[in-house]
């Protein structure tokens, strides 16, 4: 069997589309991911990191290095957001104990350490915030050229915020960090990060009649059909684990949507970034200059990009600004379904 053709480090705030995307790359027999970083957003760092584990073993996934990271922003208070994920991150879903352990090192240590070891193979992606990755470079500043690629999902540019009127959730919880991250890739033209901003992830709607793909591509029964008149207490019966646990992950998050006037769906933001380190070709990017607001009492974490050179300063990222979803969930059903089949 060939060597996977993707090496990965992730940094998750697992969530539960950064659950999905674990999944996908579990699925994926391109990918290995090589270690998983855990960083508060979503949840608080100690949950993302049960939730990280619990998923894994779930999948019956080998013993990938799990690291807790950073517990707060680098330089503000942390906020996280139960009332889209569920209080434990994951909906109304309940995950078995993995009984696994987490790594000795921290996350920062874990980029440091893994890039260095493998210098221009490893891609990292990263759906929190960016808080373990600016620990990181500020220990290893050579760490953008080490890296392969980086794509990370956060930012939002021609499109509303998702947290206040004009910033992103991840940008938002650490603005700070994801400055000192964009800034330290400028003028590295060749190793600029894809931004996978919400422009392009809120294209990305997952429906119910996606989740009863899925459940079908796995062979679990009866069929997964999850409905906006479920109350909180129905649960899945899928005879699949996986299944029954991403379904009642899932709902949970199109419930969140649905409150917010956005219908019975879910953004899939994260799913998307995964597919987009495997595959950059699925997007279509721009290069731009971006940075991000610090001190705007109104706009404070919110990415600025300069498309047209007003600042005079060489593009820092290529930002995705287009992308086919019937095709990307297409493959996401076909990866994730096969692979929960495999495994229940």
């Amino acid at each position: 069997m060939s060597a996977p053709a993707h090496r990965l480090i992730v940094d998750v705030d697992t969530g539960i589309d950064d659950s999905l995307a674990l999944l996908y790359l579990l699925a994926s027999p391109e990918a290995e991911i090589v270690g998983i970083a855990s960083t508060a957003g979503n949840v608080p760092v100690e949950q993302v990191a049960a939730n990280n584990l619990n998923w894994l073993a779930l999948c019956g996934a080998p013993d990938i290095e799990v690291a807790l990271g950073a517990r707060v922003p680098l330089d503000c208070p942390l906020r996280t957001t139960e009332d889209t994920h569920g209080p434990q991150g994951i909906g109304y879903a309940v995950l078995p104990p993995s009984g696994r352990s987490l790594s000795e090192r921290d996350a920062t240590t874990l980029w440091v350490d893994l890039v260095r070891a493998h210098p221009g193979e490893l891609t990292g992606l990263v759906t929190g915030p960016l808080t373990n990755l600016a620990l990181a470079i500020r220990e290893e500043p050579e760490l953008p050229r080490l890296l392969r690629r980086l794509v990370v999902m956060g930012g939002a540019f021609n499109h509303p915020g998702n947290t206040t009127p004009t910033s992103e959730w991840n940008v938002s919880v650490d603005p700070e960090a994801a400055k000192e991250v964009f800034d330290a890739f400028s003028g590295l033209a060749g190793r600029r990060p894809i931004l996978c901003g919400l422009d392009v992830t809120e294209t990305i709607e997952m429906t119910p009649d996606h989740v009863r793909r899925l459940a079908e591509a796995a062979g679990s029964t009866p069929a997964e059909i999850i409905s906006p008149d479920d109350g909180p207490q129905v649960r899945s019966t899928a005879s699949n684990p996986v299944i029954r646990h991403l379904s009642d992950a899932i709902r949970f998050y199109m419930d969140f949507h649905r409150t917010h006037d956005q219908g019975f769906l879910a953004h899939m933001h994260d799913p998307f970034a995964a597919a987009v380190a495997l595959n950059p070709a699925i997007t279509r990017t721009r290069p731009a200059t971006v940075d991000v607001e610090l001190h705007g009492r109104l706009t404070r974490g919110t990415t600025v990009a300069d498309w047209v050179g007003h600042w005079n300063r060489e593009p820092n990222v290529d930002i995705a600004v287009r992308t086919d979803p019937a095709a990307f969930f297409d493959d996401l059903v076909d990866r994730v379904g096969r692979f929960a089949k495999s495994v229940g």
